[in-house]
């Protein structure tokens, strides 16, 4: 039997989300109808722009955005369900701390800050096939970190992982979250062959019979099948609505850690954007099912918010515009 109560404040919170702001939406639309040309003719610009509006409750502005990329360890990719040794993640980390990785060009392009959190990489989470990834207590303390990641002023938040053995975690969080087997959510992750592909979808039902008869809870499947980044994401996602800032989701698993969320909270997340189409089919068809619409279709498989930082570019963009059209309507005298 499990007590509920390291959970209890994000149950809380959950529950007390601050709405979208409705009329910052329609003046930006408004703007936009006014600019003339033939309704929603700047498509996707458009509706980021209202969706900036709409969730930060101003006029479309980005001028302090955060791409957070969290990293963690997990014990199960000591069963042979990656390609890469579970040692690359401490490594990925570092290179993106020395500048060397395809997002920092990104983030240097678009003017955006990054920040990548190593959690305990030198800790691997439990082996979900054997035990539970954390204990409640973890895991809550994880989510309240990730839950800081969004202090300082950031106006609109990139969320991203890094972790071999994650999409692995991330099969099973859908399997217990939507229902089906291993064989119907793991997909090849960083190249896996065939053989790996059974091993995964092995090591998914052996977690989702372990854990059988915990699966009710949104956050007790968190806890149990997912990892430090995952709840780290889950708390940023979080605190991002409590503070009105719009979040894009990059990666299956920062996907996983928002369904979490939906299903502990229908409507937590209609905040979030995805930065772009999932390439692994389990990642799409959890898109599609959430009701959230890929800004791009990139096919960057990484998930630690390459493909994010590119969205955020695009609204950054988008805001500019909606300045812009704003601008031109007051002086005409529309708006």
């Amino acid at each position: 039997m499990t007590s509920g109560l390291p959970f209890d404040d994000f149950r809380t919170l959950a529950g007390r989300l601050p709405q979208g702001d409705e009329a910052a939406e329609r003046r930006v639309r408004s703007d936009f109808a006014a600019a003339g040309g033939q309704p929603g003719g700047l498509g996707r610009l458009e509706e980021t722009a209202a969706w900036l509006a709409c969730w930060s409750g101003r006029a479309p502005a980005v001028r302090r955005p955060l791409v957070a990329v969290f990293a963690g360890t997990h014990g199960v990719a000591a069963a042979g369900v990656s390609p890469r040794p579970a040692e690359e993640t401490a490594r990925a980390v570092e290179l993106r701390g020395a500048g060397g990785a395809a997002i920092n060009g990104v983030c240097l392009a678009h003017d955006l800050g990054l920040k990548v959190f190593d959690l305990a990489l030198h800790l691997p989470t439990g082996d979900i096939s054997q035990e539970a990834a954390l204990d409640e207590r973890g895991c809550a303390a994880t989510m309240a970190f990730g839950m800081e990641s969004v202090a300082g002023g950031t106006d609109l938040l990139v969320v991203g992982h890094l972790g071999v053995g994650s999409s692995t975690v991330t099969a099973a969080l859908f399997a217990a979250l939507f229902g089906g087997g291993g064989a119907d959510w793991v997909g090849p992750g960083s190249g896996a062959d065939g053989a790996m592909l059974a091993r995964k979808a092995a090591v998914v039902d052996r977690a989702l019979a372990l854990h059988r008869g915990h699966l009710k809870d949104p956050l007790e499947i968190l806890r149990r099948l997912g990892g430090r980044e995952f709840a780290a994401i889950a708390g940023a996602v979080l605190a991002a609505r409590t503070e009105r800032i719009p979040v894009i989701l990059d990666g299956d698993a920062a996907i996983a850690a928002a369904a979490v969320l939906q299903a502990l909270q229908p409507g937590a997340i209609d905040h979030c954007l995805v930065a772009q189409q999932p390439v692994e089919p389990g990642g799409a068809a959890v898109v599609q099912r959430l009701g959230l619409m890929p800004l791009l279709d990139l096919r960057i498989a990484a998930g630690d918010a390459t493909a994010g930082a590119l969205a955020a570019g695009v609204a950054k963009a988008a805001a500019a515009v909606a300045s812009t059209l704003a601008e031109a309507a007051r002086g005409s005298g529309k708006s």
